[in-house]
Order: structure tokens, then sequence, then C-alpha cells
């Protein structure tokens, strides 16, 4: 059964997996299907947002609910005429304001402590999942931000404080800086409008077409089904880079247009090449002779291949 549940849930893997942490414990997740793929392989999922135990407003705040719990407690909280209620919607409000890189400083000496020397596991946060490992005591995230896709001996990036500004390694965990931050930042920043707008592309792929993993035969192989998957992910990946050519198209097409102002209206116009406007030139001008044709032949071709990708605005 738990077999047949993680491979229903595989598809999900482009999109995202519904994750929910707890406050509680580093490895103490809400159990979701989800949960299964990493159980089933043996993966030890990590996450760092963890409550102080030493802080007893907060922690009787937030409890043992999950995330989802928690946010859903904040708001009937609020709604209600109970101060002492309303004082711990507060609290765990503020607690969630405060920790919005979801991860605590309690958090990340938790993660130190039960990551094992050398382990492989997938660290969740902000949303991400990442590569983390443990080296000589301190644990490492895999650096996969497009900016540092030049950085060919940046490897790793060390996780030692909450704030997301660890040191940069190479493979054998020996400090490597970038060789240029500005290029690796402005790449990181577009990393993550492109995860953005990769996120929103495939949620709504998603909605709209949908497999029925429900309607798979049970006897198939599993070559069959990774043939499945293999077509459906090709599929839409060609869908995808189809949509982006029509994005880039349409962008083509409007720096190529001109705009005629009136009130407070703009009306989008492309003015034609001189040459379909002669198009409609009275015979008489078609009369002229051969050797005044002759003579504006070269100009007016000049002045027809500059005009070709210009346009008037008005």
């Amino acid at each position: 059964q738990n077999m047949s549940d993680a491979m229903a849930i595989l598809h999900k893997l482009q999109t995202g997996l519904d994750v929910n942490v707890k406050f509680t414990g580093v490895r103490v997740f809400e159990y979701t299907p989800e949960c299964i793929v990493f159980d089933l392989l043996d993966i030890p999922l990590y996450h760092g947002w963890l409550v102080d135990p030493q802080v007893a407003d907060i922690v009787k705040a937030v409890g043992n609910c999950s995330y989802n719990q928690l946010v859903e407690k904040i708001i009937s909280c609020k709604q209600s005429e109970n101060s002492e209620l309303v004082s711990e919607g507060f609290v765990a409000e503020q607690f969630l304001n405060n920790t919005a890189t979801q991860l605590t400083y309690h958090g990340l000496c938790e993660l130190t402590s039960a990551v094992q020397e050398g382990e492989l596991c997938v660290f969740f946060r902000n949303n991400h999942f990442s590569t983390m490992t443990k080296y000589k005591g301190q644990l490492y995230l895999l650096v996969t931000d497009q900016g540092f896709l030049t950085e060919e001996k940046v490897v790793w990036e060390s996780l030692h404080n909450v704030d997301g500004d660890g040191n940069f390694c190479d493979s054998e965990f020996h400090l490597r800086p970038p060789s240029d931050p500005e290029t690796v930042y402005r790449g990181q920043q577009d990393q993550i409008d492109q995860d953005y707008l990769m996120a929103l592309s495939l949620q709504q792929e998603q909605q709209n077409q949908e497999i029925n993993w429900e309607q798979i035969p049970e006897g198939i192989s599993d070559l069959e089904l990774a043939k499945k998957l293999q077509e459906e992910e090709d599929r839409r990946a060609s869908q995808y880079y189809q949509e982006q050519e029509q994005a880039a198209a349409q962008v083509q097409v409007r720096k190529h247009s001109g705009c005629i102002c009136h009130g407070a209206g703009f009306i989008s116009h492309i003015i034609f090449p001189t040459q379909q406007v002669q198009g409609a030139a009275s015979p008489a001008s078609a009369r002229q002779s051969g050797s005044n044709e002759r003579k504006r032949k070269e100009p007016r071709e000049k002045e027809r291949e500059k005009e070709k990708n210009s346009c008037v605005l008005l």
C-alpha cells in the first residue's frame, strides 16, 4: 500500500510537495501522503523552525500545532472574546513574524546535534528542499542558485546562522568566495523570479491537466509506469517552452508597435512601411519615365530598408 501511495504522488515532485512542519522537533512533520516518499526511500527530512522551550509563553501559544494548525488558531483567537485566547493568538502571530526565515537558533542547535557526520539528508526551509550534509561538525547546504552557474568551484554553503549569509566552499569544503559577488546576487534575484514564475506555471498546468492516477491499472509494470511518467514530463516541458516562446514573440511585437495617445487612453497602432503605401499610388505617378525611376531606385531602396522595422509615433 505504501508503494502504491508513493507512486501516486511522484508526479507532484514537479511542482512541490505538501510538507507541514511542527515546531517541536527537527524531524517532526504533520504526516501527509507526501512524507511516504522520504520514508520509503529512507531519506532523512529535517527542518529548523523550532520554538525555544525556555520561552514559556510561546511554548504555550504554539503547543503541538503544525504550521497550518497554528495559522488557523491565530485566526480563531483573533475572533474570540476571551482575552486569554486573544493574547495567545497575538503571541503565536508574533512568533511567526519574528521567525519568517523559518529557522531559529534553537532549531539550528538541534539540527547540528541531530544530523550525523557525513550524513546526506534533505533540509526544508522557506518552501524549498535543499541537500544538506555535515562535515567536521558544521552543516552545509548544496548550492543550487542560478547565480552560481559559472562558479564551478562553489559547491557548498555553510549553515551557521539564521540570516542565510553562510560561507561558500568547494567540493572539499575549502573556502571559495564567489569571483563576482554582484553577478551572483543578480543571478540569485533572477532565480527567485524564475522560480516564482515556474511555480505559477506548473501549478496552473497541474490544475488544468492533472493525471488521473486512480485509472492506472494495478498490474502495470514499473517500466510502463516510468514510461508514462516520462511522457507526461516531456509533454509538460514542451508545452511550457512553447508558452515561453509565444510570450517572447508577443514582447517583440510590442517593441515594434507605436502608441496613439488620446485623452486618458492608449491605442496600440502599427504604421506600415512606405512600400505598402506606395502600392496605392495614382496611375499618373506610375507613368513616370524609366530614367527618373532608375535615378531614385537606389535611395528609395535604402529608404525602404530603413523604414521596414520603423514605426511612426503619432
